[in-house]
């Protein structure tokens, strides 16, 4: 029985326990709704508020602005996590299950009501002492949607001023009422037919409703838009390709429009610094993806990391961690904000782990190294207009970045290293486009420095001489043929120090990294498994403490609050894109005072 099968296996044996307890769950008729109390209501929070380390709750996809993902309690350590069982499990009515979907989102806390959103963009609230829901709005989204990338999914909502805010793969963005998931607002942000699609959580931010849009691989041209809360208006919008007169525009060609189509697409939900009054986010890959030649130059701001004002938009910094990306090398996991002493004295730091590899660590006043980052000569390519040099960070890759030895059928080209270029004939480099630091969101300990990373080791297959200028109607814009090695693939968890950017501790497992991480002063990192397990490691070396088989594949990062004295732990486990990712449609919660001694708790 495969390995994947055999813990899906265990799953429905062990849990008896869990089904029985599931059979409590109270389904509410939509004119039974119940009203959420005044007094659960989120206010319109203040900046610094949400720059506090969660505990309540967990009020924004990051759990703070900074996107830490540190939990500061205490009551669940690794001396006693081997006791946390599962309070209750509640399950989404199907939503999402099928293959298309992927669960990905981080719930958010606040007053006693969890909300999560599944791959579908339906909407559930659910009471944290139940596990009842209490509301659902349901997204209804059109099934002829054709450009979405990488699974039908949602990494998750935004919380503010009495609302939830949600963006939908169809483009739009809406506010629902916090006490029963009706709509408030909705805007069409960006039209999905023109090839956009929000994947990412919103950001509440000072009364802004802050959102990136993916659809690089359609064409788009990037951008990061901002909406007043209470209204739905726009308030500003940044592009991540500039046109014309603005900063950085002449690093695309001056015969052609590429511009127009050029990618650089924004993942995750950005982080802000309130004092600093900037906001930070990275971004994809330029457009066509693997077509360098019709796109001759850096290609600001794709590969980026970015700042710009917080309550205008306008441009403050960049740095460009690949210039004229050809392998997909973009940054899709969020950057996350630190202040740390380094070099002996406080500095405000930022970092963004890459499908490079390399973590990205820079000062976030002003978007200089904070740790060396040095400009080195790579391979050429002329018929792809290859930059001549790369960034390269100093410290170590928490990948690998060159190939021992050839996979079968095919030669190697400058050992696999990473920025080996290519034409017509497929070259195999390591990471490959989906290796390194891809969605998965990385957790930071402000107690030790460390930052940690869940990875994927893979070798990547490369093939151009496309020469689409501009994205065919309905089809990929691509501009070349990638794929992976059929074998080989594997999972990277590591542990890196933001004051030296080297490994700590490094792991690898049996399958990829996909669900991210959250870190808490108990000296735990919970982090879930494409097979299913949620698992709780030693902060300090990665020893695995505690798992759980939910039945699902656990693809999204957990979020850690108090309630009623009580520490607790909740997570969606919903499945992924990944063919041997079981699917379900379940939350489970966790504490040390758990009701559900279910079998397929172990530890090890």
């Amino acid at each position: 029985m495969p390995h994947a099968r055999r813990l899906f296996a265990a799953a429905c044996l062990a849990g008896v326990a869990v089904v029985a307890y599931a059979q409590q769950e109270v389904r509410l008729k939509p004119d039974a709704t119940p009203q959420l109390a005044t007094s659960q209501l989120a206010p319109a929070f203040a900046p610094r508020e949400l720059t506090q380390y969660p505990s309540a709750g967990w009020p924004t996809n990051g759990g703070d602005l900074y996107n830490r993902r540190y939990s500061p309690l205490t009551q669940i350590t690794r001396d006693n996590v081997a006791q946390l069982k599962a309070v209750w499990r509640a399950r989404l009515g199907g939503s999402g299950v099928g293959v298309k979907y992927s669960g990905e989102a981080t719930p958010i806390v606040h007053n006693g009501v969890i909300y999560v959103v599944t791959g579908a963009d339906d909407v559930f609230a659910i009471g944290v002492e139940t596990g009842q829901t209490l509301w659902t709005y349901k997204a209804n989204l059109d099934d002829k949607l054709t450009v979405v990338c990488c699974g039908w999914t949602s990494r998750g909502v935004a919380l503010g001023d009495g609302k939830v805010y949600v963006g939908q793969l169809d483009g739009k963005l809406l506010a629902l009422d916090q006490r029963d998931g009706r709509v408030l607002w909705s805007v069409q942000a960006e039209r999905w037919q023109e090839g956009f699609s929000i994947t990412s959580a919103p950001l509440y931010y000072d009364g802004l409703v802050v959102t990136g849009f993916a659809g690089a691989e359609y064409g788009i041209r990037g951008r990061v838009k901002a909406y007043d809360a209470k209204t739905g208006a726009l308030a500003w919008t940044f592009y991540t390709v500039p046109g014309p007169g603005e900063v950085g525009h002449d690093t695309w060609p001056s015969t052609n429009n590429v511009w127009q189509n050029g990618g650089a697409s924004v993942w995750q939900t950005p982080a802000v610094d309130p004092e600093l009054g900037l906001l930070y986010f990275s971004t994809g890959n330029p457009g066509p993806d693997f077509n360098g030649a019709v796109r001759a130059g850096d290609n600001l701001f794709s590969s980026s990391i970015v700042a710009v004002d917080a309550k205008t938009g306008k441009y403050r910094w960049h740095f460009q961690q690949v210039h004229h990306d050809l392998w997909d090398y973009d940054g899709p996991s969020p950057v996350v904000l630190f202040d740390l002493e380094v070099g002996g004295r406080m500095r405000k730091g930022i970092a963004q782990p890459s499908k490079t590899g390399w973590v990205y660590i820079l000062d976030r006043t002003n978007g200089r190294p904070l740790v060396g980052i040095d400009e080195k000569p790579v391979p050429q390519e002329p018929r792809q207009a290859t930059a001549r040099t790369q960034p390269f960070p100093s410290g170590d890759a928490f990948v690998p970045q060159s190939i021992a030895i050839a996979p079968e059928g095919f030669k190697l080209v400058n050992q696999g290293r990473i920025y080996t270029p290519f034409w017509t004939d497929p070259v195999v480099v390591k990471p490959g486009q989906s290796g390194g630091a891809n969605w998965p969101p990385s957790s930071y300990d402000p107690r030790t420095g460390y930052l940690y990373v869940c990875a994927t080791d893979r070798t990547g297959v490369f093939k151009g001489g496309s020469d689409n200028e501009a994205p065919p109607d309905g089809e990929r814009y691509i501009g070349g043929v990638f794929g992976n090695v059929s074998f080989g693939v594997s999972g990277i968890f590591a542990a890196m120090d933001m004051r030296t950017n080297k490994i700590v501790w490094q792991q690898q497992w049996a399958e990829r990294c996909y669900s991210g991480s959250t870190v808490t002063a108990g000296g735990l990192v919970f982090t879930g498994r494409i097979d299913g397990r949620f698992t709780a490691l030693d902060a300090k070396d990665g020893s695995l403490l505690w798992q759980f088989q939910t039945g699902a594949g656990v693809n999204a990062p957990a979020s850690v609050f108090e309630h009623n004295g009580q520490q607790h732990v909740v997570v969606y486990s919903g499945g992924s894109l990944f063919a041997n990712a079981p699917r379900g449609d379940s939350v489970w919660m966790f504490s040390l005072q758990g009701k559900m001694d279910a079998a397929s708790t172990q530890t090890q």
